[in-house]
């Protein structure tokens, strides 16, 4: 299933025209900021406020000449103001500029990737709320376990999307800094005043100390809690590859009319969309993994981090948006078979129900190690015979010595498993009352 998507929105928060002008504001909020203390004449703020502007073609030009790309995007500004023009980056280092136009960026992406989560959300919620009653079978280790429903699966997953959620705005909220503190971070050349100034204009706090670039544990935080989103996306999407696998066939990818599974295969139906969120969660923890090792850096500054984060804070940021939105469409999409549900959880032909009935033995004054071994010998046999697991204890002397017919027959009743999950769908928000 391809999703209605497209890139545009995110991918213009990244888009080098996009880069200068936060970069430009910047520099403007930075001017007025050294005008308010007297430091550069009014009438020269006018005219960097009413000519400033750059133009990408002959700033990739100049960036040939002075191998620096920041020193190319400040001549090219001040070329186009003229008068006034040399009080542009007055006090200023390059990552005053670019670490808080980064900030602006990194900002608006999360605003994204929140509004995409918050949808994501919605779907999950309205499937658990739709199977909450769909009884299907838990498994663990991938073997039968015990009854449960759903939508009891599917609210697993929206109450840990809301911790994403929550991740994401914690992230948000460490990376939207600014720092406007020079070469070292010392202030030689300007006043904290300044940075006050331009943090305020620009909706982001000062760093509360920084050297010459703002401290890549932030940016570390928010490509993790990225990473994190996108190891749900692959959780989900596992469980459903495994339901749709042919001898389970619980859920499945929508499948549209002229859809192809197999280029060789005519029958095929494959997972392929949760196939690709689960090779693509791999390149965000890649991602994380790089933005932690940007952490270290020498003294009171290197640019090793620089080259990476060109690369992965625009992917990663992108690529959840795209992962987000590609499993919100398969799960409103999602195909699901209630009536294979049951006939699995029919497989085994009752064994499911071990549990309680070694527990109503043991209510009965057996010991837990002698209600065991009675039950589990009659679960084996039953696994090696196949036989119906509550005739044989139906029949067993030793267990209708203990438990009357009633007490096993009323082991083997559905109800019992599933009377706490509403309990546990208030317990997430999902139902009210």
């Amino acid at each position: 299933m391809i999703p209605r998507y497209s890139l545009p929105e995110m991918s213009r928060i990244w888009q080098q025209q996009n880069k200068f002008q936060k970069m430009m504001e910047v520099e403007i909020a930075a001017c007025e900021a050294h005008a308010k203390s007297g430091k550069i004449p009014k009438g020269a703020l006018v005219n960097i406020k009413k000519k400033a502007r750059f133009n990408l073609a002959r700033i990739e030009a100049l960036d040939k000449k002075t191998n620096h790309d920041v020193a190319a995007f400040v001549e090219n500004l001040q070329d186009n103001i003229g008068a006034g023009g040399e009080y542009i980056h007055m006090g200023l280092t390059s990552n005053d500029v670019t670490d808080t136009a980064l900030a602006l960026q990194m900002k608006e992406a999360a605003d994204i990737i929140l509004k995409d989560l918050t949808s994501f959300k919605d779907a999950l919620a309205k499937k658990a709320k739709r199977y909450r009653d769909t009884v299907m079978i838990g498994r663990t280790h991938g073997i039968h376990a015990e009854p449960i429903t759903f939508g009891f699966k599917m609210a697993l997953f929206f109450e840990e999307t809301k911790r994403n959620i929550k991740r994401i705005e914690q992230a948000k909220e460490n990376i939207s800094i600014g720092k406007i503190s020079g070469a070292v971070g010392t202030f030689s050349n300007l006043e904290p005043q300044i940075e006050s100034y331009v943090c305020k204009k620009l909706e982001l706090k000062p760093a509360p100390i920084s050297n010459q670039v703002l401290q890549r544990d932030r940016h570390a935080q928010y490509l993790t809690a990225i990473a994190i989103t996108g190891a749900t996306l692959e959780k989900l999407a596992t469980e459903i590859r495994g339901l749709q696998r042919t001898e389970i066939l619980e859920a499945e990818e929508y499948f549209s009319k002229n859809q192809k599974g197999s280029s060789a295969m005519p029958h095929k139906k494959n997972p392929i969309t949760c196939e690709k969120i689960c090779g693509l969660a791999r390149v965000l923890r890649g991602n994380a993994h790089a933005s932690i090792e940007n952490i270290a850096l020498w003294h009171e500054r290197d640019i090793s981090h620089s080259s990476v984060e060109r690369i992965i804070i625009p992917d990663s940021t992108i690529l959840i948006d795209y992962m987000l939105r590609t499993m919100t469409e398969l799960i409103e999409h999602l195909v699901v078979y209630p009536e294979n549900m049951r006939k699995n959880l029919e497989m085994t032909g009752g064994l499911i129900f071990s549990q309680r009935v070694m527990i109503e033995l043991i209510k009965k004054g057996l010991t837990r190690e002698q209600a065991y071994r009675l039950v589990q010998k009659h679960a084996m046999n039953a696994w090696k015979e196949g036989k119906d697991f509550k005739e044989a204890l139906l029949n067993d002397k030793k267990v209708r010595k203990v438990l009357k017919p009633r007490d096993i027959s009323r082991c083997f009743e559905l109800s019992y498993y599933l009377r706490n999950i509403k309990t546990v769908l208030k317990r997430t928000g999902l139902i009210l009352k």
